[in-house]
């Protein structure tokens, strides 16, 4: 026999599914949900509480306990077209252009650390645990909310040979078209894709409500030789990022869009 709550939950998620509440729209208060169904509000409580961790309302702060419908709107990452050397723009700028080109307000802050290499960091990059690295850190927002962190590890070595990736503002190039000019092309990447719960500080970050899974990515870059010279390790929020590749000619895809 399904329990109250879950029933209550069921109603108001197929509201939801169905456009009937749409992303903002208020729900009924809690004491307008226990008259409706008549219920305690411990059961009540229960049903809000199972829609949020599903991700599909917010409680908002500040305000008694108002419930809404979250806004899912997703934005695209084309992993595929990113760290180009032969576009024509740097690679914020072609982060901020595909995200204006997709109706919103990209914006970000920057900071540079020099930090001891996790395990897992120090295997992608090949260098010993504990080892030195050069970290250039994103926080990326979408019309002023955070939607990801992008933090991209340089083992000390290369910032010794292109001490322009300890700047601690943007490189105008962008860094993956700098270290080609230096000598350091990456004709290859591997990419790496996992879903998992947040930690308490990308909670913190990224300003997730309860129940808001993350996608970590993770690209590796190759010299021609084979030796990894970076890992990026970027960390989207669930809820409102999906990435997107494309395989085979390029021109292809850019020819459609062109004529669309």
């Amino acid at each position: 026999m399904t329990s109250l709550y879950r029933k209550i939950a069921a109603e108001l998620r197929d509201q939801i599914s169905r456009g009937a509440l749409r992303p903002g729209d208020k729900l009924p208060t809690e004491p307008q949900l226990v008259d409706s169904y008549s219920v305690s509000r411990n059961t009540v409580r229960l049903a809000v509480a199972l829609l949020v961790n599903e991700g599909l309302i917010v409680i908002v702060p500040g305000r008694n306990g108002e419930m809404v419908v979250r806004d899912r709107v997703t934005l695209t990452y084309h992993a595929s077209r990113v760290e180009q050397v032969d576009g024509l723009v740097a690679e914020t700028d072609a982060y901020m252009t595909e995200v204006q080109q997709q109706g919103r307000e990209p914006t970000q802050t920057f900071h540079l650390t020099i930090e001891a290499l996790p395990a897992e960091l120090a295997e992608r990059l090949d260098v010993a645990d504990a080892s030195s690295a050069v970290v250039r850190c994103c926080l990326r927002f979408v019309n002023g909310e955070p939607t990801s962190t992008q933090d991209t590890y340089y083992p000390k070595w290369l910032a010794d040979e292109v001490p322009e990736l300890m700047s601690p503002s943007d490189i105008p190039q962008g860094t993956t078209r700098l270290l080609a000019e230096k000598g350091y092309p990456q004709p290859a990447y591997r990419d790496e894709l996992l879903t998992r719960m947040p930690t308490p500080d990308e909670v913190r970050r990224l300003e997730l409500p309860a129940g808001t899974p993350i996608m970590e990515y993770h690209r590796t870059g190759y010299l021609p030789d084979g030796r990894p010279i970076r890992v990026t390790r970027i960390v989207f929020r669930g809820d409102a990022n999906r990435v997107v590749y494309t395989l085979g000619d390029p021109t292809v895809f850019m020819n459609r869009e062109s004529a669309e």
